[in-house]
């Protein structure tokens, strides 16, 4: 399956002071998968290390500091031959900090060898820093990687154009119908591969239960013994925030007495390494937005759709007749395809409770609000009062019609969110 993230890739490779390369990301979305396709069409060889409790790999990097005799050592230890330019190294579960400072030594005598780590705990990456690495961060396949897969490229390609031109998209219909199984089937490639080979509703349900039981395994590696049922608290009662009409976080719902204090770092542990992606609520518009943000109100959503499908418990008929979880799907499908663009995320509220679902601010500091439209949220007035509060000149409206423009706001179906990244704001 073809995954966005093999561009980048490809420049890296071609990179004349390119440096060992550390891509992180939750588990499960196909890193590793990736990274060892592209080595094997891209290069000679690959020689690929396991470091997740590698005594041996530990040892070598933290006593050896000659980048010549880290390449011999690791030759034996891989049995391959391992040539400037022409192989590719992979690291894969990178946790040891020692190793990372070993792979810095390449980095920091701008070496021919490629070199890519791959590790899932982000919070490592403050560890890891320095100039000598590069780093970048990978997610589960969007909507228009789905369809990739799905041998539809002409219809992403379509559906991207009629973004780029402000033109109604000629297969609306097929383009919301295929929107509409990416939300059952989500992104992450075990369960798409699944879909792709004819696997029925309720295997593919089976699949995404063991993804979600590796999910709260990952809590349960929590560092803090306290934190490990916290987190695992926050994690389960999601679905239930996420369907209430105010999506607050709200400690209640976990049972009576929970404290935002006791929860503060297990719920920053989950956001930091992926598990969980948190928007800031706001009551006013300056630069920048973190100024703005109101630090124990916010709102939590699943970083994949089909995870939150099943942690929902829903069928294909809930999902075409219940206007309020179609409004929730849609809400967190925004709210993941938008941290995948990078852009942080916060939602506007005024004292009156009137709610614009999104508020961003692109690298030129201009404020972009996105508001969420379906049968059972028709929320104009929140939107244009924003915009005149603010005096903001653009903004989107995200409905399940096609494209049209009317006075200074876009509306743009809801499978086309995908095309809201840097480039187009």
């Amino acid at each position: 399956m073809e995954r966005k993230i093999e561009f980048f890739l490809q420049k890296w490779q071609k990179d004349i002071i390119r440096k060992p390369l550390i891509i992180y990301g939750a588990k499960q979305i196909g890193k590793t998968f990736t990274v060892l396709s592209y080595g094997k069409k891209e290069y000679k060889n690959v020689v690929y290390f396991n470091t997740e409790n590698n005594k041996e790999l530990s040892e070598l990097f933290s006593k050896e500091k000659s980048t010549d005799k880290l390449i011999i050592n690791l030759s034996l230890i891989a049995g391959e031959t391992i040539l400037k330019e022409d192989t590719l190294l992979v690291f894969d579960n990178l946790l040891d900090n020692k190793i990372a400072k070993g792979l810095k030594l390449f980095g920091s005598e701008h070496s021919k060898y490629h070199i890519i780590a791959i590790t899932s705990k982000k919070e490592k990456l403050s560890e890891f820093k320095g100039e000598e690495l590069q780093f970048k961060s990978m997610y589960e396949m969007d909507f228009e990687e789905y369809l990739w897969a799905h041998d539809e490229k002409s219809l992403a390609d379509l559906i991207k154009e009629s973004f780029n031109k402000h033109k109604t998209c000629p297969f609306h219909k097929v383009a919301l119908d295929r929107f509409q199984e990416y939300l059952k089937t989500g992104g992450l490639p075990e369960v798409v591969n699944a879909s792709l080979e004819g696997k029925s509703f309720y295997e593919l349900e089976a699949i995404k239960q063991k993804i979600i039981d590796i999910y709260k395994k990952e809590i349960a590696l929590n560092k803090i013994l306290i934190d490990i049922p916290r987190g695992l608290e926050v994690f389960n009662c999601l679905p239930e925030q996420l369907k209430k009409d105010n999506k607050k976080f709200q400690y209640g719902i976990m049972g009576t007495g929970k404290r935002a204090k006791e929860y503060e770092s297990t719920i920053n542990y989950l956001v930091n390494n992926q598990l969980v992606y948190r928007s800031y609520k706001i009551k006013t518009i300056k630069s920048p937005l973190s100024s703005c943000r109101e630090k124990d109100s916010f709102k939590l959503y699943f970083p994949d759709d089909g995870l939150l499908f099943t942690m929902l418990h829903l069928n294909n008929k809930q999902l075409f007749t219940n206007e309020k979880i179609k409004q929730t799907l849609y809400e967190n499908h925004i709210a993941k395809t938008l941290v995948e663009s990078e852009y942080s995320l916060y939602y506007y509220q005024s004292d009156g409770k009137a709610e614009v679902n999104f508020v961003l601010q692109n690298r030129m500091g201009q404020i972009i609000p996105i508001e969420i439209a379906t049968k059972s949220m028709s929320k104009a007035k929140a939107l244009s009062v924003f915009m005149k509060r603010f005096t903001v000149k653009q903004a989107y409206r995200v409905t399940e019609n096609n494209f049209s423009t009317k006075k200074d706001v876009r509306y743009i179906p809801i499978y086309a969110i995908f095309c809201l990244n840097e480039n187009k704001l």
